[in-house]
């Protein structure tokens, strides 16, 4: 039987710097991509391009005709991952666009049933999607065929059709990128060896070699992502790894998160307390450089210094958060963890200190490493309904008071810390909702 796999992004670095000479040279093939990348979106972002780019070889090949790649000198390997790059951000374009159209039908009360019924199956057939953009006949499988021509004996087809266009024309928008400081590389392109590795450019049959901090080799598509002003590369590497299984990770946990305190369980236990402390630190920082930057004269002055700096905060954040994490993991035991879907930052306001907390706060990169974490271990997170979970009474489910982080409930008298109550309720929010089922 197979291992269960997830993929995972390993990080490769330069262990010397990267020579002048050469790092033009890769910043002339990501320069190129790019070309290539915001010629594709150009030419088939649009309506005109969607019976073309399902799956997408025929795209490649009118590419291959255009001349754009004998134009710039790019060699295949990168010409043709820049395609289909810009192909896999064009469809997830449309899928956002659908999504965004398909939402607002649902809400739209002047609809009735069988019209959201016919707008979703035309978002949902790219076929019969096309065709209404560029104004054709439907044309669809023999089964397919037979149910839309019942759906549409129910509603008026011209109507929908020119709302699904309206719409279309409003909320879709071509994709571009601006992005010139990294490409994708395929095995074609380079070759590990010497303890590090060669990596293809513009010039034919040359290679330039990067010296890497470590010897791993690997076979899958890599991305190189450039720093010029620091003389320096990161090779991004996408590797499947075994996800590991635990008998005694049993436990049922619920968890609240927060800004100070990172994590606060069902069981009043707290992870990452002195999150808060970091955070107002790199707060409290980089306002005072907003402000310095504001009076200073010369706007480029330490520019370089504040990159560093920042990124040093950044990294002693997420060093604090990812061990962290690993310590609910190791001390909970959890086989499912219950989460309330987590808070957009605030935006807006007079108070400027907490503005900055908000924006600062690194709920994603939280999120996303739990979720991670999670999956390597094979521990479960649903995620439940969050709204008013901090002021529900988790005994009695009545409203209470939130005073100074503490929450009191007027009907039963249970006190408790918000976070701890707030975490009693992901539980108990996700029993209801598993007995609903």
């Amino acid at each position: 039987m197979l291992k269960k796999t997830i993929c995972k992004t390993i990080h490769q670095y330069n262990k010397a710097p990267v020579l002048e000479a050469d790092m033009k040279k890769l910043q002339a093939v990501a320069l190129d991509y790019a070309k290539v990348k915001n010629y594709v979106y150009q030419r088939y972002g649009g309506i005109t391009g969607l019976s073309k780019i399902y799956p997408g070889y025929t795209v490649q090949n009118e590419m291959t005709r255009s001349g754009l790649r004998e134009e710039l000198g790019l060699p295949s390997v990168y010409f043709y991952l820049a395609v289909f790059d810009a192909l896999g951000e064009i469809k997830s374009q449309w899928t956002r666009t659908k999504s965004e159209i398909s939402n607002l039908a649902g809400k739209n009360e002047s609809f009735t049933e069988e019209e959201k019924h016919y707008l979703r199956f035309i978002l949902k057939i790219n076929n019969s999607f096309e065709a209404v953009l560029n104004e054709k006949a439907i044309v669809l499988q023999k089964d397919i065929q037979e149910q839309y021509d019942r759906l549409v004996k129910e509603v008026d087809r011209r109507r929908l059709h020119h709302y699904l266009r309206r719409q279309v024309r409003k909320y879709h928008r071509k994709p571009h990128t601006d992005e010139t400081s990294g490409f994708s590389i395929s095995e074609r392109a380079y070759r590990y060896a010497d303890h590090g590795i060669y990596i293809s450019t513009k010039e034919k049959r040359k290679r330039i070699f990067i010296i890497l901090t470590d010897s791993n080799q690997y076979t899958s598509q890599l991305y190189i992502k450039l720093y010029p002003e620091q003389d320096r590369l990161e090779i991004k590497v996408p590797v499947n790894v075994a996800v590991k299984k635990h008998g005694d990770y049993v436990n049922q946990v619920g968890l609240s998160v927060g800004m100070l305190t990172m994590l606060t369980t069902d069981q009043g236990h707290k992870y990452g307390e002195e999150l808060g402390a970091y955070q107002e630190e790199y707060t409290d920082w980089i306002r005072k450089q907003a402000g310095n930057h504001k009076h200073s004269g010369d706007k480029n002055s330490g520019r370089k210094k504040y990159k560093n700096k920042k990124k040093q905060y950044e990294e002693q954040l997420h060093s604090y958060i990812n061990h962290e994490l690993n310590r609910f993991l190791q001390t909970e035991k959890p086989k499912i963890i219950y989460i309330p879907k987590l808070p957009r930052p605030q935006s807006g306001g007079v108070n400027k200190k907490i503005n900055h907390v908000a924006a600062l706060w690194q709920r994603g990169y939280i999120r996303r490493r739990l979720y991670q974490k999670c999956m390597e271990q094979s521990v479960d997170v649903e995620e439940v309904f969050a709204k008013d979970i901090s002021r529900e009474c988790s005994r009695c489910s009545t409203s209470g008071t939130k005073q100074n982080g503490m929450f009191l409930c007027g009907v039963c008298g249970y006190k408790v810390e918000e976070k701890i109550n707030a975490a009693q309720n992901a539980k108990k929010r996700a029993a209801k909702s598993t007995a609903g089922k």
